[in-house]
């Protein structure tokens, strides 16, 4: 059963990322879509998953904090020292660079990894939360493969290598779920990552997304879109 649940997520985040190259000439709607995205995830289904597992195993709040601010941190030292060490490069100038795009896709592709591996160690609790689990890694992983492209887009990747980004991202989940038969994370390094992740997120959405949605075309459309993205996730999140 985690074998299925994970095959129909290869496919969920197939079709979001080919959403996004289909629409490549809609991308200011689609950035928009994406940061209220990222924000709805952090917001309904990354922090209520830090509260519960601090109040269930008695964590100090804020060991997670400190990883989100890490999180931000790294991602915006990382990509101001690569664009910096490229500002003789026109990409600095648009303060773009493939490399910034290369390196958020990897992250969604390891945050997609840890969604299989979620899958996976949820069945070994029980069928039924492995199936609510799925269902929710399932209908949240359109918008992982939209984001991926979109990143990669962004920042001026080409089209091959935003496609071969998108297939890992749309194989990490799989991938978790072959990794879950083997081991499984103990709580405080799942606390780090959510904190860590929760970081990157608000990061890419706020600092670098959103502002590249109204960089040339903003408009009330664009604002909608980023409604209709955070709306879009927080219904997903009430399915779980």
């Amino acid at each position: 059963m985690p074998i299925i649940f994970a095959a129909l997520t290869f496919f969920s985040t197939l079709l979001g990322g080919l959403v996004a190259l289909r629409y490549k000439d809609k991308l200011h709607l689609i950035l928009g879509f994406t940061a209220g995205v990222l924000l709805s995830v952090v917001a309904f289904d990354i922090f209520p998953e830090i509260i519960i597992l601090v109040g269930r195993e008695k964590f100090d709040p804020v060991f997670p904090m400190l990883f989100l601010v890490g999180g931000f941190l790294v991602f915006h030292i990382l990509e101001k020292g690569i664009l910096i060490h490229h500002s003789h490069e026109e990409e600095y100038v648009a303060h773009k660079h493939p490399t910034v795009g290369l390196l958020s896709a990897l992250s969604l592709s390891a945050h997609s990894f840890l969604d299989g591996l979620g899958i996976g160690l949820s069945f070994q609790v029980s069928p039924v939360l492995g199936t609510l689990v799925a269902v929710a890694v399932v209908s949240h992983d359109f918008s992982d493969g939209l984001n991926t492209v979109t990143l990669m887009l962004l920042h001026k990747n080409t089209l091959r290598r935003s496609v071969c980004l998108l297939l890992l991202d749309a194989l990490a989940p799989i991938l978790g779920v072959l990794a879950a038969y083997g081991f499984s994370l103990s709580p405080i390094l799942i606390l780090a990552y959510l904190g860590f992740f929760a970081g990157f997120l608000l990061y890419i959405g706020a600092a670098d997304i959103l502002p590249e949605a109204h960089s040339q075309h903003s408009s009330w459309k664009t604002v909608l879109a980023t409604v209709l993205g955070t709306v879009f996730i927080f219904l997903v999140s009430r399915m779980m």
